[in-house]
């Protein structure tokens, strides 16, 4: 079981590694420097070691998503949040792994519903996206997704989405984070540590 842990690693850290030279759809840096400053802003306020692989693989779903998986124009595929969540999942992730990362969308799309300013500090790419992604919640929507047991740990999560667009921001290579992947991929698959 160890080595199909570490065919999954790799093949996510693959995934990351193409995403270092790939534009992060309108912003001024890379997917690969964005998903490590996520992950870094969340280590950084002592979260779990499940929230800080969630922030890290938040938007997978652009990454491992087929090549005729529909688009959101320029700015990635749709829906990448439930392809990334399904992804993790098969990888053999924990369900609060694939629900954190599932919700980062929500997330978005409560706190524009909630709070005008956060709408109008939004990037022209997050704005761009949250037209695809159904714009904000109505009433109905942000008041049962206040009732998921994960809100908090998903508003968290969009925090350092928004946050982790720093150039030129010195953070940890992708490598700090292979010891926590494989930890959390063994216990789930019941190997302990």
């Amino acid at each position: 079981m160890t080595s199909n842990c570490e065919k999954l690693i790799a093949e996510v850290f693959t995934l990351l590694k193409k995403s270092e030279e790939m534009d992060y759809f309108g912003e001024e840096v890379s997917q690969l420097a964005h998903s490590l400053q996520c992950a870094k802003l969340a280590a950084d306020t002592g979260a779990d070691e499940e929230t800080v692989i969630a922030a890290l693989l938040h938007d997978i779903g652009h990454l491992c998503a087929s090549d005729d998986a529909e688009r959101m124009g320029a700015v990635g595929v749709a829906d990448h949040e439930a392809v990334g969540a399904n992804y993790l999942r098969a990888c053999g992730f924990s369900e609060k792994v694939a629900q954190l990362v599932q919700g980062h969308v929500q997330a978005k799309r409560y706190l524009t519903f909630k709070n005008p300013r956060y709408m109008a500090g939004l990037s022209a790419a997050s704005l761009e996206t949250l037209a695809h992604q159904g714009s904000p919640m109505s009433t109905q929507e942000a008041e049962a997704f206040e009732h998921d047991p994960l809100f908090e740990a998903k508003l968290r999560l969009r925090s350092w989405d928004e946050q982790g667009k720093k150039v030129g921001w010195q953070i940890p290579p992708l490598e700090t984070y292979r010891g926590m992947l494989a930890s959390h991929l063994k216990g789930m698959a019941g190997e302990g540590n």
